[in-house]
């Protein structure tokens, strides 16, 4: 049965939402409405997604009433276009500040853009502009959380550890409560984009922080080191003994725990 989320959304900026009971990507609906003309914070919400992904193109498939599934649709400043590899982690401290005020768990963000509670991966983010040239239309922040336990891929078949809210906080969650949280997080960090307090709540929530952990890269060979922070443009700062600082930029490569 579709589920009545004007309660949830009319305290929101959203003016315009897609909800489907089944589809292959929330984030390909999404970015076929940017190409229509939707305006700034639209949205779509699948209960089910059949070929949802992440980075990579790895599979994130979203079982019917187990997890939330949406993206949602801003169209940046000129002032934000200087910052489209930050709108990742805005989501991830957006689900941060979401989770805390919700449920008081404390969620950490994994470079660049993986939730997690208690170092296991409860929230996946993947966002995608679309280009017209050098201008973008638009900008998709794909967001998927694990809910309820069946939520919860096998081991075998994910790179990370995974967990659901449900199974952390040892309660019942609405998950649409959880879509309207997250949606008001987003417009209240929105003008914080790249700014000096952006970058510092990302380093205070960041996971790993000063860990050793293993980046590795299809184009290098693995990094060990420790994990000292980002900079102010979002690469990851490592300090390796070998090479002193490194920086790594948003793109293919793989962060894990030095464990």
């Amino acid at each position: 049965m579709k589920p009545d989320l004007f309660p949830y959304l009319e305290s929101t900026p959203v003016d315009q939402f897609q909800y489907h009971e089944t589809i292959g990507s929330t984030n390909d609906t999404a970015l076929e409405w940017v190409e229509q003309g939707a305006g700034d914070y639209s949205l779509v919400v699948a209960d089910e997604q059949t070929r949802g992904r992440g980075r990579f193109n790895r599979r994130w498939i979203s079982r019917p009433g187990s997890s939330l599934a949406f993206s949602l649709i801003l169209r940046p400043t000129v002032e934000e276009f200087e910052h489209l590899v930050l709108f990742a982690p805005l989501c991830g401290l957006a689900v941060h500040q979401a989770l805390h005020n919700l449920l008081g768990l404390q969620a950490a963000i994994k470079w660049p853009n993986d939730v997690l509670l208690n170092r296991k991966k409860v929230c996946g983010i993947l966002v995608e502009a679309s280009w017209t040239g050098d201008h973008s239309n638009g900008v998709v922040l794909g967001i998927g959380i694990n809910i309820r336990p069946d939520s919860v891929p096998p081991s075998e078949d994910t790179l990370f550890p995974a967990t659901c809210l449900e199974t952390e906080c040892s309660c019942s969650v609405d998950r649409f409560t959880v879509l309207r949280e997250v949606i008001l997080a987003i417009q209240n960090l929105r003008p914080t984009l790249g700014q000096p307090e952006f970058i510092a709540a990302w380093q205070e929530h960041l996971a790993f922080k000063g860990e050793i952990v293993r980046i590795e890269g299809s184009h290098r060979l693995p990094v060990i080191g420790r994990l000292a922070g980002v900079d102010g443009q979002g690469r990851l700062v490592i300090q390796n003994p070998q090479e002193g600082e490194l920086l790594f930029e948003i793109g293919d490569v793989h962060l894990r725990p030095g464990d």
